[in-house]
């Protein structure tokens, strides 16, 4: 048998796949890595270069590669049933992983609905919100309002929620109108304003739309906390608070997407528990299963269950489904996942490394070509600037942050851009030291990209 090397597997790639979120041209200039093996928080290609996954691979793996508990509980269940369709049966990791969700998430919400990934979370809830309301003969709303900025997913419906125009304006043409209020994204706030005076300010916005099209709306969505996709965008926890009481004056459903900024990210289990608020629907994946399996799940409440519970005449189900829909192995991948949050005391340990990783990073905070640097709990970036005092940006042709990137990589860290805003987003397992050493890394690279 031939064995693999970096260079032949690229090149066998290169002839057959078309990869996610890329320009493949740029693949004639630069290398494809293959990853060989996972282990913790490091990847390892075939040529035996280590790379730190500073970024969870996009987000999802909480625990390190190849977990030895999640990995045990993947292959006991696989062992026992791979899959059955979740219409008419059902199995005790979907069932188990119900009642555990309904146990951690905010209060009220107590019914579970699976899908596969978050954009397919996203569908479910805006499809159920509207759905509702129609069950309950309000047929009249049919909108949704969105943030500038956010990000929710790129199956059509998500698409059209979401605001980022990278990813958007391609495919306007076959999307629903929404409706878009202002982002209460703090890196506008005036100088000397804080986070919570301006996050205040910018929802009067949505405030007033909902006050004048609350009879046409579902449901507002938005990224509890962090705008991820959205160039990690941050704002304060008081905004979730005065839409949840927007939402309850006039009327409107309120759909929160955890998918990227759940299970520990922000610094609390839920985004959404340092507003205190629960939403109507709580849209969750990613770090779900500690980045094994695909799997998502909408978390409502029960008036909105019982909206749809009538005789089949009446045509009020919800025959929403999906062939993988409860997936035995993804639920006991999760079922794992949340049993490490349990035992391992997690949330007060990011709540450590996260202050670490401030520390770490805060010299940045003084680079010639640094905005800012911020942080909400285990999530933290860095604003790339061609001219800080006027925050001027850099053209986004010029690629700053893929030229931190690459260098990031000649060093051994994965530290894949976001524009412009090079962002640390790593699995839990990291330790102090490995924090330290990515920021210095980091650094070296920032000065390498904006050095010309």
């Amino acid at each position: 048998m031939t064995k693999l090397d970096n260079a032949s597997l690229a090149a066998r790639d290169l002839a057959v796949l078309w990869h996610p979120c890329t320009q493949m041209k740029d693949h004639e200039t630069l290398p494809m890595i293959p990853i060989r093996r996972g282990e913790g928080i490091w990847l390892e290609d075939f040529d035996g270069n280590r790379y730190l996954d500073a970024i969870s691979s996009w987000w999802v793996n909480l625990f390190g590669h190849a977990n030895p508990r999640i990995t045990a509980a993947v292959r006991d269940q696989v062992e026992q049933l791979e899959h059955v369709l979740l219409a008419g049966f059902t199995h005790e990791p979907a069932v188990q992983l119900a009642e555990r969700l309904v146990g951690l998430a905010p209060p009220g919400l107590d019914r579970v609905f699976y899908a596969d990934n978050g954009s397919s979370a996203v569908e479910v809830a805006l499809k159920m919100s509207y759905h509702a309301w129609r069950n309950l003969g309000r047929p009249q709303k049919t909108r949704f309002v969105t943030l500038a900025n956010s990000y929710h997913g790129e199956t059509l419906g998500a698409l059209a929620v979401g605001n980022v125009a990278l990813y958007k304006e391609t495919y306007r043409p076959l999307l629903m109108e929404v409706i878009t209020a202002p982002s209460p994204d703090c890196f506008h706030r005036e100088p000397g304003e804080d986070w919570e005076g301006y996050s205040r300010r910018r929802f009067a916005d949505l405030e007033r739309i909902l006050a004048e099209q609350a009879d046409q709306i579902c449901a507002v969505i938005v990224e509890p906390l962090v705008q991820c996709a959205g160039s990690m965008r941050m704002y304060h926890p008081v905004y979730l608070q005065l839409l949840r009481e927007a939402c309850d004056r006039h009327g409107v459903h309120l759909i929160a997407d955890e998918i990227a900024v759940g299970f520990g990210r922000t610094g609390t289990l839920f985004a959404c528990e340092q507003a205190g608020v629960s939403p109507d629907f709580l849209c969750l994946s990613k770090g779900l299963t500690g980045g094994y399996l695909p799997l998502s799940a909408v978390l409502t409440h029960a008036s909105i269950y019982a909206a749809f519970y009538d005789d089949y005449q009446r045509l009020t189900a919800f025959l929403h489904s999906h062939s993988y829909t409860g997936n035995p192995l993804a639920c006991r991948a999760a079922l794992a996942t949340l049993d490490i949050f349990e035992s391992d005391q997690v949330i007060a340990a990011n709540r450590r490394f996260a202050a670490v990783m401030a520390e770490a990073a805060a010299p940045l905070a003084d680079h010639p070509h640094v905005a800012e640097v911020r942080q909400t709990g285990m999530i933290l970036a860095i604003e790339l600037v061609r001219d800080r005092v006027r925050r001027e940006p850099y053209p986004w042709q010029e690629r700053r942050g893929l030229a931190v990137y690459r260098a990031a990589l000649a060093r051994g860290a994965l530290l894949r851009p976001l524009g412009s805003v090079i962002y640390f987003m790593p699995p839990y397992v990291i330790t102090p030291e490995e924090l330290r050493w990515l920021a210095r890394v980091a650094a070296e690279c920032i000065d390498l990209a904006t050095a010309g």
